[in-house]
C-alpha cells in the first residue's frame, strides 16, 4: 500500500524497483499530489549520480536524445542546467557543455511529461559508470587541459568554413589540403615544445545515428592521421579519442567539418528513388569516404613528418604513451567489423567526394 503523504516518491521507487509497471506507475502518479515534485527530485538525483559517475552534460543529453523522445531530452537538459547552478567553481569544459544544451522549448501537458519523465528514470538507471574525463562540479581537481593554440584553431576553422561553403571541388580541395597541412605543422610544433612529462588525455566525441559505424570509422581515420587512437562505444553514442591535447582538438574540429562536407556531397549525389538503394548508397558512400579521407590525411601528415625525421623517436614514444593510455582505460576491446559495400555507385561517389573534401 502506497503512503498518502509521499505517494509520488513511493510510486517512483516501486516502478524503478520493478514492483509496478510503467503504466501502473503513471496511473498512480496522475492522482498523487506530490507527483511533480517527486519526479523532479528523482531526475535531479539520477543526474547527480551520473555526473559523479563520469558522464558529461553533452554526452548524457545525446544518449537520451537518441531514444527519440524530445520531452525526455529536454528534461535532461533542464536538469543539467539546474545542476550547474548549484556550483560556483566548475570546469570550463563542463560549464560550456551545460550552457549549450537547448533551453526549455519543448511543450507537453502534465500527463505526457510525467510519462516521459518516468520512462526517462528507467533509462537513466541503466546507464553505467564511465571514466571521468572532465572533473564534475563540486570536485576539487586540477585540470591538465591546455588545448591547441587558439590562433591555430581559428585559422583552421576559417579554412574549413571556406571549404564547406564553396561549390567548386578544386577550391574545396585546396582549402582542405591547407587545413591539414596547418594541423600537421602545429602538431610537429607541439612536439618540439612539449613538456617531457606531458601525458596523453582522452575526450569523448559523439557519434550519432544513422550510419554510426561508418561515422565512427571516419573519426578513427582522422584520429590515426593525427597521432590519436579511438575506441567506439556504440551503445553509448560516442567514441573515446586518446591523444595529446592539440592533436585531439584538431581531430574533433576536422571530423566535424568532414562530416558536414560528406552529408552535403551524399545528398547531392544519391539516387532519386528506392529506399533500399538509397540506404546502400549512403552506407557505401561513407565507407569509401572514410577510407579515402584516411589516405589523404596520412599522406599530408607523412609529408610533414619527413621534414622532421629527427623527431621520429619522439613521435614513436608519444604514440606508445597514447596506446598505453587507451589500454588502461579499455583493457578489453574488440576490433569492429568493416561495413559491407553494397553499392558501387555509392563507393565511387564517396571516394570522389573525399577527393573534393577540404581538409582545412
Amino acid at each position: 500500500m502506497l503512503g498518502t503523504g509521499k505517494a509520488g516518491v513511493d510510486t517512483i521507487r516501486a516502478v524503478l524497483g520493478g514492483e509496478l509497471s510503467l503504466e501502473e506507475g503513471l496511473d498512480a502518479l496522475t492522482v498523487a499530489p506530490d507527483a511533480d515534485a517527486a519526479l523532479a527530485q528523482a531526475v535531479a538525483a539520477a543526474v547527480d549520480r551520473l555526473f559523479q559517475a563520469g558522464w558529461q552534460p553533452a554526452e548524457l543529453h545525446r544518449v537520451v536524445a537518441r531514444l527519440g523522445d524530445p520531452v525526455q531530452a529536454q528534461v535532461v537538459a533542464d536538469a543539467a542546467k539546474a545542476y550547474l547552478a548549484r556550483f560556483a567553481d566548475v570546469d570550463p569544459r563542463w560549464r560550456g557543455q551545460a550552457e549549450e544544451l537547448p533551453r526549455g522549448t519543448v511543450r507537453a501537458d502534465r500527463i505526457k511529461r510525467n510519462d516521459a519523465t518516468l520512462g526517462l528514470l528507467l533509462e537513466l538507471r541503466r546507464l553505467p559508470r564511465i571514466e571521468a574525463l572532465v572533473p564534475p562540479p563540486g570536485t576539487v581537481a586540477a585540470t591538465r587541459y591546455q588545448g591547441a593554440d587558439n590562433r591555430i584553431l581559428e585559422r583552421v576553422r576559417a579554412l574549413l568554413a571556406k571549404a564547406e561553403s564553396t561549390d567548386f571541388p578544386a577550391e574545396a580541395e585546396a582549402f582542405s589540403a591547407k587545413a591539414q597541412e596547418l594541423i600537421a605543422k602545429h602538431s610537429i610544433e607541439s612536439v618540439l615544445t612539449a613538456v617531457p612529462e606531458a601525458a596523453p588525455l582522452a575526450r569523448r566525441v559523439g557519434v550519432d545515428h544513422p550510419y554510426e559505424s561508418e561515422k565512427a570509422a571516419l573519426l578513427d581515420a582522422v584520429a590515426r592521421a593525427n597521432h590519436c587512437h579511438t575506441v567506439w562505444s556504440p551503445e553509448l553514442a560516442f567514441s573515446t579519442v586518446f591523444g595529446f591535447d592539440a592533436d585531439i582538438d584538431a581531430v574533433e574540429l576536422l571530423y566535424t567539418s568532414l562530416l558536414v562536407q560528406a552529408n552535403r556531397a551524399m545528398a547531392r549525389d544519391e539516387p532519386a528513388k528506392g529506399k533500399a538503394r538509397i540506404k546502400a548508397f549512403r552506407r557505401s558512400f561513407l565507407v569509401a569516404y572514410a577510407h579515402r579521407i584516411g589516405e589523404r590525411l596520412e599522406s599530408t601528415t607523412r609529408h610533414e613528418i619527413e621534414r622532421h625525421t629527427d623527431l621520429l623517436p619522439v613521435l614513436r614514444s608519444r604514440d606508445l604513451k597514447v596506446q598505453e593510455a587507451l589500454t588502461r582505460a579499455f583493457p578489453r576491446t574488440v576490433k569492429a567489423r568493416g561495413s559491407r559495400v553494397d553499392s558501387l555507385e555509392g563507393w565511387e561517389s564517396g571516394r570522389a567526394a573525399a577527393d573534393e573534401a577540404k581538409l582545412g
